[in-house]
């Protein structure tokens, strides 16, 4: 069987290293320009280097996105950039705009190209074409159902990546104007306002002030917003289909989302691999997935366009979550028997937790002796951002683990 890739998004450094930690095969990131991620954290030079280190010792790849829609004025200093990503020793460029990857491809022949979703792959013949073109690997169009993944990867001999979980945006293949007609920020430009994510009501021109919902829903229509993907049940027929990279949405998710949803997938796909044929979703993979913020999930186009209620979120309340993420474990101290905790959410003395780690099952502590990480004096809560407390645990806890109240 061909290797399978678990592709994550490292919107920063910090979530660089959640990501490689716990089993991404590889990191998709944006640097400070050239990105369709302008509100991630991104990385500035410095921080690539030393994320391609770090993901590197431990076997796992990077790619830059340079994705971007690009004007004139984009293409001035991007030679540069493109030098310095390949110099850092980048894995990979991600591209979709044509003058973009023509100047890869001619000035840095030996760096692999990717082309994004964005470029709207949705047929074998123009995936045909960008193999001839030099590149490397084709981000299927989200639109797409199995018979038309498998229809492609029957006919063309290159790399296919597919989305198999995350937010959808409304727009075909992400290319979006609403945010740039409303707010003057372009989507494709990397600074998406998320204006499909707004509550509207329909405004009769003679009538200001009056209202009209377009839905059922009273506090608004949300007939532009989409559900989250999930993919957890179709790996096999993914994987069959010829996809070789499952690639994981959210460069500006939290680092919780995104240690809990890589090491979910991380657990079905090594479970696929093993036993192919006896794949099944264990209850604790989706039980585990519905403890991030989230929308509600769907299978997306997979099994071909079921309309809006396959896409569309209408409740008003959409993002639900089952647990709150609140403290990143630094280090374990073993002569104190204490965990050197971040604070990231109010919690207190009393309080029982559970504790996600990178490898192997959920742990649970409840919270006996709590101490100020600074002074070493007890203390009952910890209420203040990024505080760093000592917690007495009664076994050793791995650094980067996350500790979250449940319910």
């Amino acid at each position: 069987m061909r290797n399978l890739e678990l592709l994550a998004p490292a919107g920063d450094l910090e979530k660089l290293r959640i990501a490689v930690l716990y089993g991404a095969d590889a990191v998709y990131l944006g640097g400070r320009q050239f990105s369709l991620r302008a509100g991630a954290g991104n990385f500035d030079d410095q921080e690539l280097l030393a994320g391609i280190d770090f993901a590197h010792r431990h076997n796992v790849k990077v790619y830059v996105a340079v994705n971007i829609y690009a004007h004139n004025q984009d293409l001035d200093k991007l030679p540069d950039y493109l030098d310095f990503i390949a110099q850092a020793g980048a894995d990979a460029v991600i591209a979709s705009d044509p003058g973009v990857i023509d100047m890869v491809l001619r000035l840095q022949p030996k760096l692999a190209v990717h082309l994004s979703t964005q470029a709207n792959t949705t047929n074998w013949a123009s995936a045909a074409f960008w193999q001839r073109l030099g590149v490397q690997r084709i981000v299927l169009a989200r639109e797409l159902s199995l018979p038309e993944i498998k229809g492609i990867g029957e006919r063309v001999d290159i790399e296919l990546e597919s989305f198999v979980h995350g937010a959808m945006c409304m727009s075909y293949s992400g290319r979006c104007l609403l945010s740039n007609f409303m707010t003057g920020r372009d989507a494709n430009r990397g600074d998406c306002a998320q204006s499909c994510r707004w509550r509207y009501h329909l405004v009769e021109e003679k009538r200001p002030g009056q209202y009209f919902p377009v839905e059922e829903d009273e506090r608004g229509t949300y007939f532009m917003s989409s559900k989250d993907l999930c993919l957890l049940e179709y790996i096999p027929q993914l994987a069959e289909a010829g996809i070789s990279s499952f690639k994981i949405e959210g460069r500006m998710k939290s680092i919780h989302y995104l240690a809990t949803v890589v090491k979910v997938y991380r657990q079905a796909l090594d479970a696929y691999l093993t036993n192919p044929q006896g794949y099944s979703v264990k209850p604790e993979w989706l039980a585990e997935i519905k403890k991030v913020s989230h929308r509600e999930y769907t299978t997306g186009f997979l099994l071909g366009d079921q309309g809006q209620t396959a896409t569309v979120e209408r409740n008003a309340n959409s993002y639900t979550r089952l647990a709150a993420f609140v403290g990143l474990v630094q280090n374990y101290d073993q002569e104190t028997g204490r965990i050197i905790v971040e604070q990231r959410n109010n919690f207190r003395l009393g309080e029982t937790l559970e504790v996600l780690t990178a490898k192997g099952d959920n742990l649970t502590i409840t919270i006996n002796e709590m101490y100020d990480g600074v002074t070493g004096e007890p203390i009952e809560v910890a209420p203040h951002p990024q505080q760093i407390v000592q917690i007495t645990v009664q076994q050793p806890i791995p650094p980067m683990s996350m500790l979250r109240r449940l319910g």
